[in-house]
């Protein structure tokens, strides 16, 4: 119950801090908040909590840097059964308005995913197929180098390839619908692969809030330990604050 409530206190902070700069620096910076918990008690003794914060700033046109993090916490009668933190920083440079390149870093745990530490760093280019107003589609390649503790004391160093793309349709300016998938490859081993694909609707409250409903679906083809599940999947209702 501590750490969630200090998790929870700790993005508080962090997005009340963020809309303090956004109110200053208005034009370049743009900050967007997602909050969800879940607290029952009775004859089931129920906590989850997730957040999420994704902050942007425009060096220019060209030079944009983007920071997410975020957390995922569960407890059922007492014991944890979920727990997860990731942090990832980006630079995009935009030739045009459908081509760029990117350089991104990153960390993430994940202990009941087996992952007890994992780094990453690497280049990407992406192009905009379509760029809307009503339909996005882009796609993106990078490669990076992945360095992975495991909860079972092992560990692994390896260069990763990863394909993503991403879908929107916006049926407002606000309310929109959106389908992402990434697949991550690992050069040293053909049968070490992820696949992630989250599928989304947002529909807005007001002009900062809107309601986000999700399910994420994450398969692990080469899980380490090798008795983890392979697919993990997460339905989620959010509450998303736009400063």
């Amino acid at each position: 119950m501590k750490s969630k409530r200090f998790l929870t206190s700790l993005f508080i902070v962090f997005a009340m801090a963020t809309a303090t700069v956004v109110c200053a620096q208005e034009k370049k910076w743009s900050n967007q908040a997602e909050f969800s918990l879940v607290d029952t008690g009775g004859n089931t003794d129920v906590t989850s909590l997730s957040a999420k914060n994704l902050l942007k700033y425009k060096f220019s046109n060209e030079l944009q840097a983007a920071w997410k993090l975020g957390t995922l916490y569960g407890q059922s009668d007492g014991e944890r059964n979920a727990e997860s933190y990731f942090s990832d920083l980006r630079l995009d440079y935009l030739f045009s308005k459908h081509l760029y390149v990117f350089v991104n870093a990153g960390w993430s745990k994940d202990k009941f995913a087996g992952i007890d530490s994992r780094y990453y760093a690497g280049p990407g280019a992406g192009y905009n197929f379509l760029a809307g107003p009503k339909h996005l589609l882009l796609a993106e390649v990078s490669l990076n180098y992945v360095n992975e503790k495991y909860t079972d004391d092992t560990e692994k160093k390896y260069l990763a390839g990863s394909i993503c793309t991403n879908y929107e349709y916006a049926f407002t300016e606000k309310n929109k619908f959106s389908q992402s998938v990434e697949y991550l490859h690992d050069f040293d081993d053909r049968d070490n692969y992820n696949v992630n694909s989250e599928t989304a609707l947002i529909s807005a409250l007001s002009d900062y809030l809107s309601l986000k409903t999700s399910y994420v679906v994450k398969y692990d083809n080469q899980p380490v330990p090798s008795t983890l599940k392979e697919t993990d999947t997460i339905l989620s209702v959010t509450l998303v604050v736009n400063f």
